[in-house]
């Protein structure tokens, strides 16, 4: 069975040992690496059984998906942040790079202010364009969040910490998703050979790390694993009631302004 997750670090964490044999799993997965753009805009044609998910993308694919517990990014103090080379007052006019628009930072950004016109890039490329000026801000995920600094840039804005404020609640970023006709008995299964996967990984760190470093954009071990520190929490091992409202709350603002279509699908099994 495919599987399509991103090289950052947290998902090929996270999918070491289920990719290379190492847990019990129902069915043997073929990784499919791919950036989380790519990813969402495949999950709109139902392209993988199963997925790295933008939440954002997944707004527009209750139907087809389903989520599973384990393996997802949710958490606090993990949220995309708008950079630019200085300060600046407002969005409003600004050109903002974004990385993609089925991105859960993307549509975060839209909930946060409007009047910004977006220039859709791949993620990689976003702080190279802000350093340049091709760009008044850039909208910046994954690694670049610890890495921004080096190009010179300052933050305008945590998203992330806007919206706990905002909620109380902690920030959905992305999901592991299964296509529904894969049946509940095999999605289940399947959860439960993305959580052991996991398990693996936190009991073997060193292990993992050549397969961290093969595919990521930072090299840095330091970088590595901040990313993983990050972004894989207990909310990765099981959502948790507090994540199911999280995912609840998230998709209900974005419904209410016009940002996702309502959907009478519940997120998880």
């Amino acid at each position: 069975m495919e599987l399509g997750f991103s090289p950052c670090p947290n998902d090929t964490f996270i999918f070491y040992a289920l990719v290379h044999g190492l847990v019990p799993s129902p069915v043997p997965v073929e990784p499919v690496l791919e950036d989380v753009e790519t990813l969402n805009r495949w999950a709109l044609e139902g392209r993988l059984p199963l997925t790295k998910l933008s939440y954002a993308a997944f707004g527009r694919v209750r139907d087809r998906y389903v989520a599973l517990r384990s393996g997802g990014a949710l958490g606090r103090g993990v949220g995309p942040l708008v950079v630019a080379r200085g300060p600046l007052r407002s969005l409003k006019g600004a050109r903002v790079a974004i990385p993609g628009r089925n991105t859960t930072a993307f549509l975060l950004l839209s909930l946060y202010g409007e009047g910004f016109e977006p220039v859709e890039v791949r993620y990689d490329r976003i702080l190279p364009l802000v350093a340049e000026g091709a760009v008044e801000a850039g909208l910046i995920i994954h690694e670049s969040r610890f890495t921004y600094p080096q190009y010179g840039l300052a933050k305008v804005v945590d998203l992330g910490e806007w919206w706990e404020g905002e909620t109380g609640l902690p920030l959905p970023l992305g999901a592991i998703l299964a296509r529904r006709d894969l049946g509940e008995d095999l999605i289940r299964a399947l959860d439960l050979a993305v959580r052991a996967s996991l398990e693996y990984a936190w009991a073997h760190p060193e292990e993992v790390l050549p397969y961290l470093k093969a595919h990521a954009q930072e090299l840095s071990e330091e970088v590595i694993w901040a990313h993983v520190h990050t972004y894989v929490n207990p909310f990765s091992l099981d959502v948790g009631a507090e994540g199911e409202e999280a995912v609840r709350r998230f998709f209900q603002e974005a419904e209410a302004r016009g940002l996702l279509p309502p959907s009478p699908h519940p997120p998880f099994l």
